[in-house]
């Protein structure tokens, strides 16, 4: 048997003040999960969760952490909490993060992405007291090249549709604010995490494939593809998320030495298209069907993407613990917690246990 996923990063996190720009999201939420667990005090920033079927709302997160509803984009309110509350480290998730989105509203995707992600850095600049700043972009921020191998870290920023070009500039700020203002020793550590095709229960999010499969079973309607053969690098949530704390755990403990950006995704191998995640979706629950659909000739969206995860293998000693079958199951059983009725907060947590308590397979 290989080593145990289980970690405790160190007891790093333990009475740590920790900033969450964007918990009421689907990956903010599990990270304040998973924060909590770890002993932090999470001091969560974001819009008003949407709808009272999302995750934040589900697990209770209210009581469970101190939250404020509040808008990135604004000049002075991310800016005032964080001086409020003082982090020690934080992680900037907070986002629009839909590529169809951004084609209905480009002008708010560059405004939440970019000018958000300003935001965030000038809030930690004025706060000396945080040490470590993550800003969690995304695998679409590299310039798409619809190559079969996996992009590196220090591959170009690109990107054709508002949603992947935001978050390359997104990038191009984080490397802006680091060189500028956090290069010095004594200044926070600063560093990006960009991840892939993230899944799991608690997102339900419109325009993404996972949620749109569920709401389609539950519905009994005929789920519509319309990039069926698009590969894309898809990570059951808490596989990125471990690679962020781990992430964070460096930047406390040894500073600048791991400043940069990081790629966290699957294996190489276990990467697939959109029809084969749903045909196994299908083949794991039982239930749902699908019908493809061209793309409309406006809304361009890259065929292939893939990242290269050597860097946080070696130097993080990161790497992903699940198959893609232990993927699809986990995410399965996490919808299926999704259906029941009251509080998921113990579904979350034994789900974090069970994964904490798989063993690493070969990558």
């Amino acid at each position: 048997m290989g080593d145990l996923v289980k970690n405790n990063f160190s007891d790093i996190y333990r009475g740590k003040r920790v900033l969450v720009t964007g918990d009421t999201g689907f990956k903010g939420s599990w990270l304040s999960i998973w924060l909590h667990t770890l002993g932090a005090e999470v001091y969560g920033f974001a819009l008003a969760p949407k709808t009272n079927n999302d995750n934040f709302v589900r697990c209770d997160l209210q009581n469970k952490i101190h939250h404020r509803d509040g808008d990135i984009r604004d000049p002075h309110a991310l800016v005032d909490y964080v001086k409020e509350v003082r982090p020690d480290i934080a992680f900037h998730l907070a986002a629009q993060a839909l590529v169809l989105d951004s084609y209905r509203d480009p002008a708010e995707t560059f405004e939440t992405n970019v000018v958000g992600t300003v935001r965030f850095f000038e809030a930690v600049r004025a706060t000396p007291s945080v040490r470590a700043a993550i800003n969690v972009t995304s695998d679409k921020c590299y310039q798409n090249n619809e190559w079969v191998w996996g992009y590196r870290e220090n591959d170009p920023m690109g990107g054709v549709d508002p949603y992947s070009a935001s978050k390359g500039a997104s990038e191009l700020i984080t490397a802006s604010y680091t060189r500028s203002f956090f290069s010095n020793e004594g200044t926070c550590t600063v560093a990006s995490a960009r991840a892939g095709n993230v899944i799991g229960g608690g997102d339900w999010a419109e325009n993404r494939i996972v949620p749109d499969f569920f709401r389609a079973a539950q519905k009994n309607q005929t789920l519509i593809l319309r990039n069926p053969n698009a590969v894309r690098p898809w990570q059951f949530v808490l596989e990125p998320l471990r690679g962020y704390l781990t992430l964070g755990e460096k930047l406390l403990l040894h500073g600048k030495t791991y400043s940069g950006g990081w790629n966290f995704g699957p294996a190489m191998h276990h990467a697939c298209s959109v029809q084969e995640l749903i045909l196994a979706l299908i083949s794991k629950t039982g239930f749902g069907r699908f019908e493809t659909a061209a793309v409309k000739q406006n809304e361009h969206e890259a065929y292939m993407l893939r990242l290269d995860i050597s860097k946080a293998v070696s130097q993080l000693s990161w790497k992903p613990a699940l198959s893609l079958e232990q993927t699809i199951a986990l995410t399965a059983q996490g919808y299926h917690d999704d259906a029941s009725t009251g509080s998921l907060w113990d579904a979350r947590k034994k789900q974090l246990d069970e994964y904490l308590s798989l063993s690493f397979h070969a990558i």
